[in-house]
This record gives structure tokens, C-alpha cells and sequence, in this order.
């Protein structure tokens, strides 16, 4: 009896230390120099799981160019007016299809009149479409050619499955317990780890706070005013390297030479595209989602991160394009430039 119960703990014991493995066959791919380590490891079983959510849905009928302008047939058209009706019409049902296909038109227009602007949903369409457009314009460098639609982030959803607001982001607050430091509970968003909860804030959105430098090592023996980094800082940056391990479904060497990850030499191209999303990010939550906190009827506004696009997969759709069918969405910019321009500076220093 005592052996058969020793045998059961045992038996117990190995399943909890092993809870946290995943059976192989485990596929594995080398993507640097040998003697690096820098492999890509993934378990073809939930990449077969995950297939089926990135599939891009079947293109509508194209419509003729020809013919009078949205903005000559219809009110209060403010974004795609140079379209003709035909393409206006198939712009807004391909919408309806890939943001609101169970509520349909009225899930952003007042039934009644359609050029009402009072549905706050409509008017973070509008924002949205503008969006769209600047990020396939401009952000080349972190889109490339393959560019983003509205199903992009919503797939069939009128609300993305991943966004965040730094009211959810910031966890639960203190208790008796203690002050838990914005960290040291299950969260999904740092891959159940102890880190802080909210690596969003700090690195993810304009401006001072927001623009804080990504960074484990300080400069210096010591942190000082000239060089602030400190445990905190790392723990945050942690923080959010396990959100973009999540949300592309990586491990770290994806982005980094494991020799040495702070430095840029060595590393694989895709940390110069990273370098860009973040940064596309902060614009996109700063300029475009965050100013909308005020059109929302619950508070603060949703706003973008990795996960919102790549939702697990470490190209949106597996890198499928839905441009060449809707170049409405595509419209032309320039401030990549600036950016392209900036990136070459702080390559100099």
C-alpha cells in the first residue's frame, strides 16, 4: 500500500513538473550562425491551430471606375469621396464583411439617415479608414508592400480580439497585501510571468512616457539623471519582449543574435522591422486611437499592440496581401521618409 501511494505521488509529481512541456516532434529552424543558437523553435500541432484564423477571406466582384464620385451621390462623404459609387458601395460591404457581418450597416449608421455622424461607431470608422490608409503609406518600412486592411486586426469582429486600454492594462490594484508594483499576477500580456503588467504605457504611446527608451543594460555602472535605467526599466522591457514573443509566435532570437542582445550587429533583418512597428505603433495610438477617448461611451480608448495585427502569427494573415484588391486603402504619404531618415542618424551615433 505504501509503495503503490509512493508511486502515485511520484506518478503526480512528474505530471506537474511536466505540465509546462510540449510533446515532440517539435520543428526547428536555424535562422543565424551556427554556434549562436539562434533557432526558431514551434509546435507544428498549434501552428496547425492557427491556420484557420488567418486565412484572408474571397474578394468581391470588382466595380467600374466609371461614373460619378461617391462624394457627388452621397452626403457627407469624407474619406473615400474620389471613389466612384460603384467602388464606394463594394469599399463599404467588403467593411461590413470584415468588421460587422452579424449587425451589418447599422452597426455604424443611423438607419434613418446614413450621412448621420451621431453613432460614435461611425465616427471611429472614419478614423479608422484614415488610419489604414496612413499606415500603408507610410509605414512601409514595417509593412512593406503587403500592407493592412481593416480585416487585418478585426476578422469578422466589430471589436479586435487583441487591443489594450490603460485601464485594463494596469492589473489589479493594491491591496493590504502590499503595493504589487504593476507586476506579480497571471497575465496573459507578459506570458504569465511576474513582470509588470502594462509594458503598453510606458513604451507604446507618444510622447514623453510613452517614447521611454527599450533598454535591460544602463550605460553605466550607475544609474544617474544622464542614464535613469534601472531594474524597473528592465523588468518593464521583459515585459514587453514576452508580448511580442506571444503575439507573433517566436522565441527571442526571431529579432535578436542571442550573442549579445542589445547589440544591433549580427542580428537577423527582422529587428530592423520591429524597430519600425514600435514605432509605428506609438504613432498610430498617439495620433490616431488615443484621441478618441473622448468619442467613447466607457472611457478610455482601445489602442493597438503587436498582438492586434499579428494575433500569434509572425506575419498578419502569413503574410497575405488584401491590397491588390482594395488600393482604396492604399492612398499616398511620406513620412516613412522622416522615419527612414531617422533610422539612418541613430545608426551613425
Amino acid at each position: 500500500m505504501k509503495a503503490s501511494l509512493r508511486s502515485l505521488a511520484v506518478l503526480l509529481g512528474l505530471t506537474v513538473v511536466l505540465a509546462g512541456c510540449e510533446r515532440p516532434p517539435m520543428d526547428t529552424v536555424q535562422r543565424g550562425y551556427r554556434g549562436n543558437g539562434m533557432e526558431q523553435v514551434a509546435n507544428p500541432r498549434l501552428v496547425a491551430l492557427q491556420i484557420p484564423k488567418h486565412q484572408a477571406p474571397d474578394p468581391l466582384p470588382p466595380a467600374s471606375s466609371e461614373g460619378p464620385k461617391a462624394s457627388q451621390i452621397y452626403q457627407n462623404v469624407q474619406v473615400l469621396g474620389n471613389l466612384s459609387a460603384g467602388e464606394f458601395v463594394r469599399t463599404m460591404t467588403a467593411i461590413t464583411n470584415w468588421v460587422a457581418p452579424e449587425q451589418g450597416c447599422v452597426y455604424c449608421h443611423n438607419p434613418a439617415n446614413f450621412a448621420d455622424d451621431s453613432m460614435y461607431t461611425k465616427v471611429v470608422a472614419r478614423r479608422m479608414l484614415q488610419m489604414t490608409q496612413h499606415v500603408n503609406a507610410d509605414w512601409k518600412p514595417h509593412v512593406g508592400a503587403t500592407g493592412v486592411t481593416c480585416f487585418t486586426c478585426h476578422r469578422g469582429q466589430p471589436v479586435p480580439a487583441e487591443i489594450w486600454s490603460a485601464q485594463e492594462a494596469k492589473g489589479r490594484p493594491d491591496s493590504m497585501l502590499g503595493n504589487r508594483f504593476g507586476q506579480n499576477e497571471p497575465s496573459l500580456k507578459v506570458g504569465y510571468s511576474s513582470l509588470p503588467v502594462d509594458p503598453f504605457s510606458t513604451y507604446l504611446l507618444g510622447g514623453e512616457k510613452g517614447s521611454n527608451e527599450i533598454r535591460v543594460a544602463s550605460k553605466a555602472a550607475l544609474p544617474d539623471r544622464s542614464n535613469p535605467m534601472g531594474t524597473k526599466d528592465a523588468e518593464h522591457t521583459y515585459g514587453l519582449m514576452m508580448h511580442f514573443s506571444g503575439a507573433l509566435g517566436v522565441n527571442c532570437t526571431y529579432c535578436h543574435n542571442t550573442r549579445a542582445m542589445g547589440e544591433w550587429a549580427n542580428n537577423p533583418p527582422t529587428r530592423n522591422t520591429a524597430w519600425y512597428g514600435i514605432r509605428m505603433l506609438r504613432d498610430l495610438n498617439s495620433t490616431y486611437l488615443d484621441p478618441l477617448q473622448p468619442v467613447y461611451p466607457l472611457g478610455d480608448a482601445p489602442k493597438a499592440n503587436c498582438a492586434t495585427c499579428h494575433q500569434g502569427a509572425y506575419k498578419p494573415l502569413y503574410g497575405v496581401s488584401m491590397l491588390a484588391e482594395h488600393p482604396e486603402l492604399a492612398a499616398p504619404g511620406g513620412s516613412a521618409t522622416k522615419v527612414a531618415s531617422a533610422a539612418k542618424e541613430k545608426a551613425k551615433k
